[in-house]
């Protein structure tokens, strides 16, 4: 790890001016910037540590919805009671995600912004696109049984790795974000970035801005979601595949659905072409499986995760019986 020059945000419009400098990054809970830092991905000049920034609370918006502060700690969050009742999904992401001492530090914003566990990503003795532009990418020719099969390009193969995003995404999550020319929102949905040509630029933020918070819209009576995650042990380790379903019932119809998939994406898988095969229809295996077919029938695998593409549909249709079967 390379010296650098350690300050700390007293208040939010402080610490966006002090991120706004080249070469600076900020730390909350630390559980991704500090490891790459030690292998020497990333190598701030500077850190600005906005633990001491009001964004830890979790309140009821005007309309009904919820309002996450962006330093609120996945731990919190996955065991508060209004979101274990309302949103079990993003609980459940939560909960599968990381270990207990991993959630006790990490936070909302961060969670959001952790970067990819591509191990080509993570070693600089590698050529790798996202790390360094123009490079190429290890993992294409490499081993790549972790990487996506969705949104892939030339450039890049890595996979997101939050399970929290992909529960934020079904819930159509707004993540508000402020900087030197103001604040913003952005639907979750858009926030990210797909690879391209331009695997280094993840998401929308630009140099300075920081995520201040994430607001839910309130659900409409009727509503049921889950989060089911596929990984190769069943706890501290990323997802193989995972499905974030929410659904409208209406006796065995369903309605308003919205299906994320994660571990198979170069971020967290909106599928609308499931969605379409899914609203209105009655729950049934004959529609899941359509569904999942219709989720994963652009996807492009590479020699050693074909696999993910038939594991993929089979978490979704799983994860569609737990929603639609549900008390």
């Amino acid at each position: 790890m390379q010296a650098f020059q350690y300050n700390k945000g007293k208040d939010i419009d402080g610490a966006v001016g002090m991120g706004s400098a080249t070469g600076v990054k900020f730390v909350a809970g630390g559980t991704t910037l500090i490891d790459l830092m030690k292998l020497h991905v990333e190598r701030p000049t500077t850190v600005v540590d906005i633990n001491s920034l009001p964004l830890d609370k979790i309140e009821r918006t005007a309309d009904g919805g919820l309002k996450i502060g962006a330093m609120v700690r996945n731990s919190d969050l996955a065991h508060d009671a209004t979101v274990q009742q309302e949103y079990p999904v993003l609980s459940q992401a939560l909960l599968s995600g990381a270990s207990p001492q991993l959630r006790n530090m990490a936070t909302t914003g961060g969670n959001l912004l952790q970067r990819t566990r591509c191990s080509y990503f993570r070693d600089t003795a590698y050529p790798c696109n996202k790390r360094q532009p123009g490079t190429g990418c290890a993992a294409i020719d490499g081993y790549h049984r972790m990487h996506a099969i969705l949104g892939t390009s030339e450039h890049c193969i890595a996979t997101h790795p939050s399970d929290m995003a992909v529960a934020l995404m079904a819930l159509e999550a707004t993540v508000q974000i402020q900087g030197a020319q103001g604040q913003r929102s952005v639907p979750l949905d858009d926030f990210y970035f797909m690879p391209g040509a331009t695997p280094q630029r993840e998401n929308m933020l630009t140099p300075g801005e920081l995520i201040t918070s994430v607001t839910l819209p309130r659900l409409a009576s009727g509503t049921r979601s889950s989060y089911l995650k596929r990984r190769d042990r069943a706890s501290y380790e990323f997802a193989l595949a995972s499905a974030a379903v929410v659904a409208q019932m209406q006796g065995q119809r369903m309605q308003r659905l919205r299906v994320v998939l994660g571990g198979i994406g170069t971020k967290p898988w909106r599928s609308r072409e499931a969605e379409q095969v899914l609203e209105g229809r009655d729950a049934n295996e004959q529609h899941f499986r359509a569904a999942a077919e219709a989720a994963l029938r652009g996807a492009r695998p590479l020699q050693d995760n074909a696999f993910k593409v038939e594991l993929a549909k089979r978490t979704l249709v799983r994860t569609l019986k737990m929603v639609t079967q549900a008390a």
